[in-house]
């Protein structure tokens, strides 16, 4: 049996955003540096003003120190904007700053990948590396050659 609300049972959807469906468990390899990330293509939240959806790919990747996020308590959360209106940026940003409160990792960057609605696709990109570490170096590092060679946007 585990402690988790969610994981193994039917899942109750939240309606609105819900930072307090996030879960996080042990990370087993606490010694180790390594990536986790979660490719989230169908991420949908409202714009603030229109009340129209916003469709989007949201990638987060982070280093894990002792805690990871437990991946269906993620889903449930990143969900909960479904009906959740909010600007882009905004959602990266608050998306990052629950995983940091979560579980405190050594670095966490997401990035947004929207669909164009009146012709302009938005892609906000946030990072946090741990103060006073090399974390802290690399998220400065790699806020500044974010995108650098950005991908060929024919489709979207």
């Amino acid at each position: 049996m585990n402690d988790f609300k969610n994981l193994g049972k039917k899942s109750d959807y939240p309606s609105d955003y819900a930072p307090h469906v996030l879960e996080c468990f042990d990370n087993r390899h606490p010694d180790n540096d390594y990536f986790v990330k979660f490719n989230c293509p169908e991420f949908t939240s409202l714009c603030p003003i229109t009340g129209q959806p916003d469709f989007g790919c949201m990638y987060i990747c982070y280093i894990p120190d002792k805690k990871m996020v437990e991946s269906k308590s993620l889903k449930l959360y990143l969900f909960s904007y479904r009906n959740h209106g909010d600007f882009h940026e905004n959602c990266v940003n608050t998306i990052m700053k629950d995983l940091i409160a979560l579980m405190s990792p050594k670095y966490i960057e997401v990035w947004g990948k929207f669909m164009p609605r009146g012709g302009i696709s938005i892609d906000p990109y946030c990072n946090y590396g741990r103060p006073g570490t090399q974390y802290e170096e690399m998220a400065k590092k790699r806020l500044m050659l974010h995108d650098m060679y950005p991908e060929t946007v024919n489709n979207r």
